[in-house]
């Protein structure tokens, strides 16, 4: 609490304010442990009187729902732009599921480090999911050409995961080691983005393992069924060889 309650109206209802601040922890930890004091004190209130948490805490959760939809048709966007490169539904769903690992990942990465869900932690989120979706992209493509050159489903979706195992790896490295400082929180305000390096690296350690060995999986089961259902279908009746020799040729001199 950081000042005295202050008698004042709000809406023409009188209400008493009461301010807070943070300090030393993250705005959603705080919150989260006020929101069961103001559900046993709003029992003990008397009739007609109501607690309401405002200030930050509705921004932050006005911003979680502007968030969660951005990061929904960002998905959304994302799927229909790779449609178009790729001129395929197939290859783009693929790509897609590596961001199921960078979601896991960055559940993880909060629960292992107690730390709540807040906005640096959904913009972190976010950035997982694009560095995710990115090394996908490399894989996926790399096993596109080596199964346009006529390797097996199997083999190319193997020779991409090893092939492209380095970048992928040295790409999510790179970011991990860059977020760790803010991950620890060091410094004046630090722990209030330490919440997005958290979520970053949580998100990529288990979407780097989705990406090489998912999605080849992934890539090489669908692309598989492809072929088998290619070479189920009935063929056109075209006429052979030796029947086409069998025709007589008449012309006219």
């Amino acid at each position: 609490i950081t000042s005295q309650p202050i008698y004042s109206h709000y809406n023409v209802i009188p209400v008493v304010d009461v301010y807070g601040g943070v300090a030393a922890r993250d705005l959603g930890g705080v919150i989260s442990d006020i929101k069961p004091i103001i559900a046993q004190a709003q029992k003990n209130a008397p009739r007609g009187t109501n607690i309401v948490l405002r200030g930050q805490a509705s921004t932050m959760n006005s911003s979680f729902t502007g968030l969660s939809i951005g990061m929904l048709g960002a998905i959304v966007l994302i799927y229909l732009l790779l449609v178009v490169n790729f001129q395929s539904w197939l290859d783009p769903f693929i790509i897609l599921t590596a961001l199921t690992g960078a979601l896991a990942g960055v559940v993880w990465g909060l629960h292992v480090t107690s730390t709540t869900l807040s906005v640096p932690a959904m913009m972190g989120a976010i950035m997982s999911l694009g560095v995710a979706t990115a090394n996908s992209v490399l894989v996926v493509t790399f096993a596109r050409i080596h199964l346009q050159e006529g390797k097996t489903p199997s083999q190319a979706a193997w020779e991409a995961g090893t092939g492209r195992l380095r970048p992928v790896i040295m790409t999510a490295t790179a970011m991990v080691i860059g977020m760790f400082p803010m991950a620890l929180g060091l410094g004046d305000g630090g722990e209030q983005n330490a919440p997005l390096g958290r979520a970053v690296i949580g998100g990529l350690i288990l979407a780097t393992f989705a990406t090489l060995l998912f999605v080849p999986v992934v890539f090489s089961l669908l692309h598989r069924q492809g072929v088998a259902t290619a070479a189920t279908e009935p063929k056109e009746n075209v006429p052979s060889k030796d029947l086409a020799e069998a025709i007589p040729v008449t012309s006219n001199i």
